[in-house]
Order: C-alpha cells, then sequence, then structure tokens
C-alpha cells in the first residue's frame, strides 16, 4: 500500500490519474495548489509525490525545492514541458523522473512500480544481515542502512534517486556502468534516451561529494562507456 501526494491543475487529468491510482489499491491525497500541496506533505506521511509543474499557488518548480530542503520523498514530474532544458532542470532540482504531456496513464503507473520496486529492494537491503551496510573513505561515509552520507564529517542530503546511485556506484567499486545500466538499477526500466538525464543526476551528485566537481577522482567518466566509481587506497566496506 502505498500513499501518493497528487499534485495536478488539469482537474481531467486529475481525475483520471487519481482513478487508477486507487484501483491499484493506493491511498491518494489530491490538490492543484502547490502552497497546500506543502502542508500535506509536512503533515503527513507519504510515499510519492506525483507533481504537475503548472500548478496553482506555487510553481511546480518552487515546490520541488521546498520538497528537498526537508524531504527525499521520490518525486516523479509532469509537465507539458517538452524541452531538454527542462526536463535537465526538473531533475536539477531533485526529482527522481520526468514525464512530458500527453502520456499514457499506464506509462504514469509503470514507472511508479519501476520506483517503488527500487525502494523496496533498498528496503530489503537494509534487513539482510549479509548486504554490505557502509563504506568508509577517508574523505565520506555512507551507511547503506540509514541512507545517510557524510563528507568530512558534515552529513550531505541527497535525493533519493542521488542516494540509490551512490550506492549502486559504490558497493561495486571499479565497475564500468553505462547511462542505461544505471537508470535500469535505479528506476527499474530501459531507456534509450536517457544520456543528459543521467549526466545530470552525475552532477549532481558530484556537486555534493567531490572536492573538486569540475575534476572528480571518485565518480570518474570512461569516455564512451559510462561511469565508475574509482576507490582511493584508504577506502573500506564494512
Amino acid at each position: 500500500m502505498m500513499d501518493i501526494l497528487l499534485i495536478e491543475d488539469e482537474e481531467s487529468i486529475r481525475d483520471v490519474l487519481k482513478s487508477y491510482f486507487l484501483n491499484e489499491g493506493w491511498n491518494v491525497r489530491e490538490t492543484d495548489n502547490g502552497k497546500y500541496a506543502l502542508q500535506l506533505i509536512q503533515n503527513f506521511k507519504m510515499d510519492l509525490v506525483v507533481l504537475d509543474l503548472m500548478i496553482d499557488g506555487m510553481p511546480g518548480e518552487d515546490v520541488c525545492c521546498k520538497i528537498r530542503q526537508f524531504s527525499t520523498v521520490p518525486i516523479i514530474m509532469i509537465t507539458s514541458k517538452v524541452k531538454e532544458s527542462d526536463t535537465i532542470n526538473g531533475l536539477n532540482l531533485g526529482a527522481d523522473d520526468y514525464i512530458t504531456k500527453p502520456f499514457r496513464v499506464k506509462e504514469v503507473i509503470a514507472r511508479i512500480y519501476a520506483l517503488k520496486r527500487r525502494m523496496d529492494m533498498f528496503t530489503n537491503d537494509k534487513s539482510n544481515a549479509v548486504v554490505t551496510k557502509r563504506f568508509n573513505q577517508g574523505r565520506f561515509v555512507i551507511n547503506y542502512t540509514t541512507n545517510e552520507v557524510y563528507v568530512d564529517g558534515r552529513r550531505v542530503e541527497l535525493t533519493h534517486t542521488e542516494f540509490k546511485l551512490l550506492s549502486v556506484l559504490t558497493k561495486t567499486p571499479g565497475k564500468i556502468y553505462s547511462r542505461q545500466d544505471l537508470t535500469y538499477e535505479i528506476h527499474g526500466y530501459r531507456n534509450i534516451d536517457v544520456g543528459r538525464t543521467m549526466d545530470m543526476h552525475i552532477r549532481n551528485l558530484r556537486s555534493k561529494i567531490e572536492p573538486d566537481p569540475k575534476e572528480p577522482k571518485y565518480i570518474v567518466t570512461k569516455i564512451g562507456a559510462g561511469y565508475k566509481f574509482d576507490v582511493q587506497p584508504e577506502a573500506q566496506l564494512s
């Protein structure tokens, strides 16, 4: 059972999505107002947010930013903005996925299930005593059980997707992942058109954990292949 917050200004779309969500057995809270949406997410536990960018009260981009100030709840953006720059901006603000209108409702459902599978896998990891629980590096510590990341002793707030991305890379240091591989590991589906999307997630993650994001030494690009996590001599898994 999932609790979903649906933020959509078009009543017809909101009603259709809500109907399908309820059919899946999910609990749904809905609104067309960005300010009210923030009140809802602060007062009720939500497992996922479906956020349209063109809403009343406050732009969806601002809603996403404010949510990220206090929560790592997964966010799927739905919007009529179709430019690549809009997608990149949405992901840069902290969204975990981005769907453009017009869309098929079944695609939205599939994206939600894919994101839920990844969330469940991380939850299962926490309850499995034999899995790697912690990564210790000279500069930073990753606690896979509590989803906490510390850089130079300072806790760093990551989005749900950023933490999953860092976990995948650090649990198999040295392994090269293509953009498609990382999309599958994080979202549970493959998409041939993921280049700039995954690059943006990587860029955001580097900005939070690298000493110099412009010259990364941990999350390294392998030209024509993908990304890998370079283990420094003092790194330890425990």
